[in-house]
Formats: C-alpha cells, sequence, structure tokens
C-alpha cells in the first residue's frame, strides 16, 4: 500500500513540511476539541499561524488534513519504538523494557493519539488502509519480540497467541490515554505500567 500523495502547489520541500508540521499541531487541537466534521479549514489555518489562502497552497481539501494528521502520528510512533525498543535480545526482560517504553510514548502523545482513533473513520477509503497498515507494522514489532521469546525458550506461544499478545500490548498502552480521565485517579503512570505489563506477563508465563 503506497503512502497517499497530498499536492501541494509550492515547490519548496522545507517549506511544505515546516507549514504541514504547523498545520499538524493546530489541528490536532481542534480536533480534540471539536472533532474533525465541526472543525473548519479556516480554524485550522488561524491555529496553525497563517491565513486560509496559505493553507490551500499545501493542501486541497479538509479531508488532506486529517490524513497528514495520522500519518503523522504514526511515524512519530512508530520512529520512537525504533529508537527505544531493542527487537531482537529475545527475552523476557527485553519485553517488559519494550511495553514500558511504548506506554511512554503513549503517554507523552496521548492527544494525537486520541484525536486519531475518533477521527480514522473520516479518511477517505483510499487513505484509510495506508494508515491501517502503519498500525499493524507497529503490532508485528511487539509479535517479533514475543516470537523471538519464543524460539529462546523463554515463553510457550502458538502463533495466533503472539498475535493476539501483539494486539492486547497495543491497545494497552493507548488504553492509557482513552481512560485517562479515570485511570489518572488510581495510577500514577508508573504504576499502570507494572500492573498491565504483570497482567500481561502472567498471561504469557509458562
Amino acid at each position: 500500500m503506497e503512502k497517499r500523495e497530498v499536492v501541494a502547489s509550492v515547490k519548496d520541500e522545507k517549506l511544505i513540511e515546516k507549514r504541514r508540521e504547523q498545520m499538524i499541531k493546530g489541528a490536532v487541537n481542534l480536533f480534540k476539541e471539536k472533532g474533525f466534521h465541526r472543525t473548519t479549514t479556516r480554524e485550522i489555518a488561524r491555529s496553525a499561524g497563517f491565513s486560509i489562502g496559505t493553507l490551500y497552497e499545501y493542501i486541497r481539501q479538509k479531508e488532506d488534513v486529517l490524513y497528514l494528521v495520522c500519518d503523522s502520528i504514526y511515524d512519530q510512533v512508530h520512529a520512537r519504538l525504533e529508537e527505544d525498543i531493542d527487537t531482537k535480545q529475545g527475552t523476557i526482560e527485553s519485553l517488559k523494557r519494550a511495553i514500558h517504553n511504548y506506554f511512554i510514548v503513549m503517554d507523552e502523545m496521548q492527544d494525537e493519539v486520541l484525536v486519531m482513533y475518533q477521527e480514522v473513520k473520516s479518511l477517505s477509503k483510499d487513505a484509510l488502509p495506508y494508515v491501517l497498515k502503519k498500525e499493524m507494522e507497529m503490532v508485528g514489532m511487539f509479535k517479533k519480540i514475543v516470537k523471538d521469546c519464543v524460539q529462546n525458550g523463554e515463553l510457550t506461544l502458538s502463533e495466533p497467541e503472539c498475535d493476539l499478545i501483539a494486539h492486547n500490548i497495543f491497545v494497552k498502552g493507548q488504553m492509557w490515554g482513552f481512560r485517562r480521565w479515570a485511570l489518572q485517579k488510581m495510577y500514577t503512570l508508573e504504576d499502570y505500567i507494572e500492573l498491565q505489563t504483570k497482567i500481561i506477563l502472567q498471561g504469557v508465563g509458562k
């Protein structure tokens, strides 16, 4: 699935990147507050710090902004995971570190992740499969760690079990953002990570 091209009339690639970063930051706050459909392109432009005319030099339609938001969020999360997660050790300790580091990223990007999951359904049919594929690639990072643990004899799991555990880790990290209004009253982030890791490992232990 190829990345969808968002057409810009401006040719300066560095300027395109800068303006779109401003656009994405402004749009995240608006989408969180009002939702995608109730947010206007004029409001996005104002929040980004430029005119509506300038906005349309970098996109063609409002849905382009949502696509750029989702694409950027996944790129940021994926990059952070690649930096922080060691997918080669295949040990329980490396799995624990992967869970911990992923949950930290989810805490730092909870607004962006919440917006993405609230609004991803509004993406066009040609854009949605690409965005969802990027999510599956991140789930695949956790599956690789789990499977390496199996290969090293640290865990005994079937292929379907490895798949489901990888999805469980992915969703439990996001849950901190989805349910933060309740969870933060009961747990610190470190408490939450520790308890969720314990529950995950109890489910995969020999």
